[in-house]
């Protein structure tokens, strides 16, 4: 049996002809294949505007830099990747964490709490975990009453509804983001995109993700203004052509990501040891398929586990270990923040392999496996 990772892109010979079709093309980058992926994209999510860039850390940087100024508070989950936080960083503003719900979204009850008492507060960073768009409701409700930036991180979710609410429309938000990782959704290799509904901040993200450079008609042919300080940060046509297959494909693999994380819940159903993250939902998009372990009563703990299940062929993840305890973030003052919850996930989370092409079999042999060790 092959390899079983936690995930895996989806690539066929329609996303390779897509790509070569391009590679003999005149244009590799900066080219029509972009300005086409962007408004595909935002056609596909709902929103007026699309920036693509190189990866999804560069869409945080960027949509940053855009909507926050130095010195803001911006509210955030320390259930994400290290880049969402490090952005508000990127920007000179500073992160101020807030405990995650039961589903492993930031707690959008306590937001509301912390806004409440530090007016000071201009911003959330609202994070889709594994898939699972946070409540949209009360992001209105958020945007409503205190009139703060919002930014939806959807490296997870695209391809999800909440609400009524397609991830990446920016029904409620300023800005969303997306990641285009070969373990996502979809995949461009590198790559990600900010959407928008501002035609103000659409036009600063594409200055920003090319040198800070603008050209105008009125200018001569070589001529070319910079105009703020930006960055290298363009995706290329290549990328753009996968992008373009992929996404002709997304509901199909979103589709099936979903019957297998149904098909998991249905595995354990009432199970002792094993509980999933939060029920089925027919609309999150789940790029994770997310466990909570009683590892108090197994017959191993987490390290043994994922040793174990890596010697019969399948690759674990745990996501995430909280940002706020990691040392850089300690060294800036960090890591006493009361975040029971996140606390407690952290202790019983892993990640199980979730991806279009595993197959029925290989997930039940992954759950047989995790079975056998953890009951030894």
């Amino acid at each position: 049996m092959r390899f079983i990772p936690y995930g895996r892109q989806s690539v066929d010979e329609s996303d390779i002809e897509a790509v070569v079709e391009v590679l003999r093309s005149d244009f590799l980058t900066t080219g029509p294949t972009v300005a086409a992926f962007e408004e595909a994209v935002a056609d596909y999510c709902g929103a007026r505007y699309a920036v693509g860039v190189c990866n999804g850390t560069a869409a945080l940087h960027i949509a940053s830099l855009a909507l926050l100024k130095a010195g803001e508070k911006v509210l955030t989950t320390p259930n994400t990747f290290l880049a969402t936080a490090n952005a508000i960083f990127y920007a000179g503003a500073k992160p101020v964490f807030v405990d995650i719900g039961e589903d492993g979204n930031i707690d959008l009850d306590l937001c509301e709490k912390r806004l409440e008492q530090d007016p000071s507060i201009e911003a959330l960073y609202a994070v889709h975990f594994s898939g699972n768009p946070v409540d949209q409701k009360k992001l209105a409700r958020l945007k409503e009453r205190f009139g703060i930036t919002i930014l939806e991180d959807c490296a997870h979710s695209i391809g999800a509804l909440r609400d009524g609410v397609k991830a990446g429309s920016c029904t409620h938000s300023d800005a969303s983001i997306f990641s285009f990782h070969p373990v996502k959704q979809m995949t461009t290799g590198e790559g990600g995109m900010v959407t928008t509904n501002d035609e103000a901040l659409y036009e600063k993200l594409r200055i920003l993700r090319n040198h800070g450079m603008v050209k105008t008609s009125a200018m001569k042919p070589w001529e070319y203004e910079m105009r703020t300080l930006g960055f290298n940060y363009r995706i290329t046509d290549i990328q753009c052509a996968l992008g373009l297959s992929q996404l002709k494909k997304l509901d199909r693999f979103v589709a099936r990501r979903r019957e297998l994380a149904k098909r998991y819940d249905e595995f354990f159903a009432d199970h002792p040891l094993i509980r999933p993250l939060y029920p089925f939902s027919e609309h999150a998009s789940y790029h994770l398929y997310v466990v909570l372990i009683d590892f108090e009563k197994a017959a191993c703990d987490r390290e043994a586990l994922f040793v174990e299940m890596r010697e019969r062929g399948i690759g674990l993840q745990l996501h995430y270990m909280p940002v706020n305890r990691q040392p850089y973030y300690r060294n800036l003052g960090y890591g006493d923040e009361s975040i029971p919850v996140m606390e407690a996930y952290y202790g019983h989370c892993v990640s199980l392999p979730l991806f279009p092409a595993l197959s029925d079999e290989e997930q039940a042999y992954v759950v047989r496996s995790l079975e056998e060790i953890l009951y030894g």
